[in-house]
């Protein structure tokens, strides 16, 4: 890591260089570095290498890369070049440095040139940044009475801050984001314009006299408050009696509330229309978070987590007798957990300067939106859709504006595993995935998936997948999709050669890949849904070109065969561009589509009576309506009004409700969520149950199946036993981790596969995925689980993405009509 001097370089002695005195042994040499080099301090890095090192010329941006011309002794050009990449900023990712020698030009001293803003032939564009928390310099000048960013809700330097949600194109120049409207003030040009200075050509610089203000807003859109201290004390004593107040943040609005009140929850969760689904906790500081969640101690990998630059979202167990009410997660056992990340946060959260009380120590932190909508960046929209009739009393504004909605990451953490990604977005996105076979002529654009959809655009063998951007099932939310796919579009001025998309009929971003495409004249590539994730899988492990066994659980995804897979065992093969099933999980009759999905109970049911269990004296039977037990029993007998399907969401379902945990859902995965919640307190206890019981069997097909039958026959009857359903649902877990491990292990060897990859949104479970992982690497299997883009649909793009780029890779150029 590279550190700015604390003293003034000794003054810059020109050498006189050219014609017949050039001393022996100077060189010019040109560099062009690539990467994440923009937006992260690079040209002032090196600026002061060439400063200290003695070395004459200049650097600049383009559209694609840091350019820089150094000239001096050989010894000190080659130092340069190699302390570039070895001391890079903390904030740099460098891809390559491509270094040609050319003529000395006699030149003395360093500069930083304007950068080249027309694009540059046969040359990908540069990474974006991601955006980050405030380094610990500026936390410190935060909260230094004596600094003159004394307080400044907008504190950042060349190592952090703002970067993705603020860039309008690239190269990264103050001209090209949202503080473009910011003239800086001289005190601010002085340091922009000094290298010995952190903030030497920070784009976001500024301070209070020359940068964003804070405002706070009525349900009508009027000025209540302005300044930083007003309007954070005025947020601050809202926030203590109860009030919703809607807070932008560094990539949108955040709904947040007393996270120690249960009028306030409860009414947040009214008027969100959210009853059940948990929200996320910020806590003031770490030793904060150390009372609501098991960190796991000091020095944990969770704890580095929490305080990492990205500043996700954490699941973590949660401390029993902690402060939060129950509204926060009902029904769970752990909670999500984050830091402040914006030094607005940091304020609020913060003591009070007067010695008032400030904000509560615990906020509820949930997405500024209303559910299904894309999230609000817009202070006029934050107030039209969050306030007015919305859940936000008050609106907590400023007036840099948002280039690009970023919502929160989410990690779940495994004790045995560490990160288990569960939405990449603020902090990660948009860098990138290498994909080493990828064609780097050819550019792919995917859609994605329908529910949390990611975009993801392949240029120059590297595939950037997008931020979150959420369910398609709202015109606003496709038309927010549509937005970040020009975003990317801008960012690399690409134009796809082909537009990859979901093979569902009935998907929005099927639809839109299709019109996009033909607008576009380009021809469109589908992938199915489970071989995407399991593409995704190989991609982020740079596997593709491996023959691989995936095991891909989910709830919902269109079949080859037309019909609802979630339980799949495929050998992907041929780069990534071919799948092969192999075996499956036996089916669960789902009735009614939908709305069978909302209630597990009704499905339940199908599978009891499919098992030859009476629903007399059961949890399901007694929760069933004497409606739905009779139109239950004709769908049983007829099969009409219900569709086979080998979902493992679905599965989950039928356990949670045979064991009385959950019934009817509010959220996605509800039932899957509380059933492992049921069954890791009950992993905690000394004993364990034991397993139930699933058979092989071979259907009509000729098709490998695990038959889930037997396993509902013995949760009905245990159950019915009076055996505790905490130890059920862990039996439960048990049970399928153990067949999955078996049967995984017996067709990779059979099918010759390198590795068992896990995938699809089941995998969330971190008791599932630790129970798997560690019997396969007991048979001595090599396990591939996600680690870089989630196993949700969230990474479904990557995988789509990869396989387009394959399937151009290996086409020939009169071919590539795919």
């Amino acid at each position: 890591m590279s550190s700015f001097p604390t003293a003034p370089l000794d003054p810059f002695d020109p050498v006189a260089i050219g014609g017949d005195d050039r001393p022996a042994g100077v060189v010019r040499r040109r560099a062009v570095v690539r990467g994440v080099v923009q937006g992260v301090g690079f040209r002032p890095h090196v600026a002061v290498l060439a400063r200290e090192l003695r070395l004459a010329g200049w650097c600049r941006n383009d559209a694609a890369s840091v350019v820089l011309e150094v000239e001096g002794p050989r010894g000190a050009v080659d130092a340069l070049l190699d302390r570039l990449v070895s001391q890079a900023p903390p904030l740099a990712r460098v891809g390559d440095v491509e270094t040609t020698d050319v003529e000395p030009t006699g030149a003395s001293g360093f500069r930083i040139v304007a950068s080249e803003t027309g694009p540059v032939e046969g040359a990908a564009r540069t990474e974006v940044p991601p955006d980050t928390a405030p380094c610990a310099a500026c936390l410190a000048e935060l909260a230094d009475p004596e600094d003159r960013r004394y307080r400044h809700p907008f504190v950042t330097c060349t190592h952090c801050g703002p970067r993705l949600s603020i860039i309008t194109d690239l190269p990264y120049d103050r001209p090209a984001t949202t503080m473009a409207g910011f003239e800086m003030c001289p005190a601010c040009r002085a340091e922009y314009e000094d290298p010995t200075d952190r903030r030497y050509h920070a784009q976001p610089i500024a301070c209070h006299d020359c940068g964003p203000t804070l405002r706070l807003l009525d349900r009508s859109g009027d000025v209540v408050a302005r300044g930083t201290d007003p309007v954070l004390s005025a947020a601050a004593s809202a926030l203590r009696a109860g009030r919703v107040v809607a807070i932008k943040g560094v990539g949108g609005y955040h709904l947040a509330c007393d996270a120690q009140s249960s009028a306030a929850v409860a009414r947040l969760r009214r008027l969100k229309h959210r009853p059940d689904q948990p929200f996320a906790v910020m806590a003031r500081d770490l030793e904060a978070a150390r009372a609501i969640v098991d960190t796991g101690g000091d020095g944990s990998g969770a704890e580095a987590l929490l305080e990492s630059p990205q500043r996700p979202v954490v699941l973590l167990p949660a401390l029993e007798g902690g402060p939060l009410v129950e509204g926060v997660a009902p029904g769970l056992d752990e909670l999500g957990v984050l830091l402040p990340y914006a030094p607005l946060h940091h304020l609020l959260l913060g003591a009070d300067p007067d010695g008032g009380p400030g904000a509560p120590m615990f906020l509820v932190m949930t997405s500024g939106n209303v559910s299904g909508e894309p999230l609000c960046v817009d202070d006029a929209d934050a107030v039209a859709r969050l306030a007015g009739d919305g859940p936000a009393d008050l609106v907590l504004a400023h007036d840099r504006p948002i280039a690009v909605p970023v919502e929160d990451s989410v990690v779940a953490w495994s004790g045995a595993l560490g990160a288990v990604p569960v939405r990449r977005s603020r902090g990660w996105a948009p860098q990138p995935v290498e994909l080493p076979g990828a064609d780097p002529s050819s550019v792919v654009l995917a859609a994605g998936a329908e529910i949390k959809n990611t975009v993801a655009l392949v240029r120059d063998g590297r595939a950037y997948v997008s931020g979150h951007v959420g369910d398609l099932a709202s015109l606003a939310a496709r038309e927010h999709h549509q937005r970040v796919t020009d975003a990317l579009l801008t960012f690399h001025r690409a134009g796809p050669d082909l537009l990859v998309c979901d093979a569902h009929p009935g998907y929005a971003s099927r639809a839109w890949a299709r019109r996009f495409a033909s607008e576009l004249g380009v021809q469109t590539h589908e992938v199915q849904h489970h071989h995407a994730h399991l593409a995704a899988l190989a991609a982020e492990h740079g596997r593709l070109e491996d023959r691989l066994l995936g095991v891909v659980l989910d709830g919902t995804g269109y079949g080859c065969d037309g019909t609802v897979w979630g339980g799949e065992l495929l050998v992907l093969s041929e780069g990534g561009t071919q799948v092969e099933r192999v075996a499956a999980l036996g089916t669960v009759r789902l009735p009614g589509g939908d709305a069978g999905v909302r209630n597990p109970v009704r499905t339940a049911a199908l599978a009891l009576l499919d098992a030859g269990v009476d629903l007399e004296g059961s949890a399901v039977g007694e929760e069933l309506s004497e409606a739905e037990q009779s139109l239950l029993q004709r769908v049983h007998l007829s099969g009409e009004g219900a569709v086979d399907t080998s979902s493992t969401g679905r599965l989950f379902d039928v356990a949670a409700s045979i064991l009385g945990v959950r019934h009817r859902t509010s959220y996605d995965a509800q039932a899957a969520i509380e059933l492992e919640a049921v069954a890791r307190r009950a992993a905690r206890a000394s004993w364990s149950p034991e397993p139930v019981a699933f058979d092989l069997v071979q259907d009509a097909g000729g098709l490998t199946r695990l038959d889930v039958r037997p396993a509902v026959r013995d949760l009905a009857l245990r159950a019915r036993l009076g055996e505790d359903p905490g130890d059920l649902a862990l039996a439960f877990h048990t049970g399928l981790g153990t067949a999955l491990a078996s049967l995984a292990a017996e067709q990779a060897a059979w099918h010759g596969a390198s590795a068992v990859g896990l995938s699809g949104g089941v995998w969330v479970n971190r008791l599932l995925l630790e129970t798997v992982v560690a019997a396969l690497r007991g048979r001595g299997v090599d396990v591939l689980h996600h680690a870089v883009v989630p196993c949700t649909d969230g990474g479904l793009a990557l995988g789509q993405a990869a396989v387009g780029a394959a399937v151009l890779a290996r086409s020939s150029p009169a071919a590539r009509d795919v």
